[in-house]
């Protein structure tokens, strides 16, 4: 015979889609939010966003300089990381803050575990707990809206809600559109769930993470006597849900494991919300729960045809 079989490895059909499409992507989906928070927090607020983008950037180059390393910055994912950064921060936020998140996000937590898609936790959320716990204050300082730069301490619907002050709650409509405070990528679940909706067009995110992780919060908060619509409209659920959970680096690669990962993430957000000193539980959730994706994997990996089942000893 003149044909031959020719055996490679897989893949044996490439997509075509490299990282850089799939950050233009995300970064797309990330406008209306960027959109809705300059309406409600002033220009301040692309300052915040330029800062972080520009810190995340340099530093990767930086980095990957010193490292000796082929630079990746072309790969927009440093862009990315900076615009969630800056989405978990308030508006009002000195900028050498800022700049600290930056840093934390790409040199700790990403390049120091080898770059990009060898990092085991979230760099955005990880820098945003970094920053809450080393100046809680003045990531606890929220701009009311439309108040430009001045640094009015205002509560957040789940702060209101913490301190039982119920009558002061916004409506639902305000709280899915935004009017109220927050971190500035956080507040508009209007813009959100559009880019969100973008994402799952375009192929880049399966719907299975946010959709299981905001259901579970509903219907756990329901149980325990919260009222669902305003525990899943308020804090950075949408953000959380939809744009760091699914981050492909930390989160599992399987249907069964993205469902238990989900459905991890909205307890534990609804528990540290109920129980804890802290109003607030997405990140936290998300990092515990990217801890915890090599063993989702290990467990809900298909066998392949043919073999058996290990037995765990």
């Amino acid at each position: 015979m003149d044909d031959k079989l020719i055996v490679s490895s897989s893949p044996h059909i490439g997509s075509g889609v490299e990282t850089k499409n799939i950050m233009i992507d995300v970064i797309v989906a990330l406008m209306p939010a960027l959109i809705a928070s300059v309406y409600y927090f002033g220009v301040r607020v692309l300052l915040v966003t330029c800062a972080s983008v520009a810190t995340c950037v340099i530093s990767e180059y930086i980095c990957r300089r010193v490292m000796k390393r082929p630079n990746t910055i072309s790969d927009c994912s440093a862009i990315v990381t900076g615009i969630l950064l800056a989405y978990n921060l308030p508006s009002g936020l000195p900028i050498w803050i800022v700049v600290i998140g930056g840093v934390v996000a790409i040199v700790v937590v990403k390049q120091m575990f080898g770059g990009i898609g060898n990092n085991f936790v979230n760099p955005a959320v990880t820098a945003r707990i970094v920053l809450m716990i080393s100046f809680p204050v003045l990531m606890t300082t929220w701009p009311a809206i439309h108040s430009g730069t001045d640094a009015v301490t205002t509560a957040t619907p789940l702060g209101l809600l913490a301190e039982g002050s119920l009558n002061e709650l916004p409506s639902y409509l305000d709280l899915f559109l935004g009017a109220h405070g927050g971190s500035l990528g956080e507040v508009c679940g209007l813009a959100l769930l559009i880019g969100g909706v973008y994402l799952v067009v375009r192929k880049v995110i399966s719907p299975i993470i946010p959709v299981t992780y905001i259901a579970v919060v509903f219907i756990f908060s329901a149980i325990l006597g919260y009222d669902p619509v305003v525990q899943i409209l308020s804090g950075g659920l949408f953000l959380g849900a939809i744009f760091m959970a699914t981050d492909y680096a930390t989160c599992p690669l399987t249907i069964k494991g993205k469902f238990i990962y989900a459905v991890g993430c909205g307890l534990l957000t609804t528990i540290i919300r109920a129980f804890a000193s802290l109003p607030e539980g997405v990140s936290f959730s998300i990092i515990i729960m990217n801890i915890l994706v090599p063993h989702i994997e290990r467990l809900t990996m298909p066998r392949a045809f043919g073999t058996r089942k290990e037995v765990v000893k």
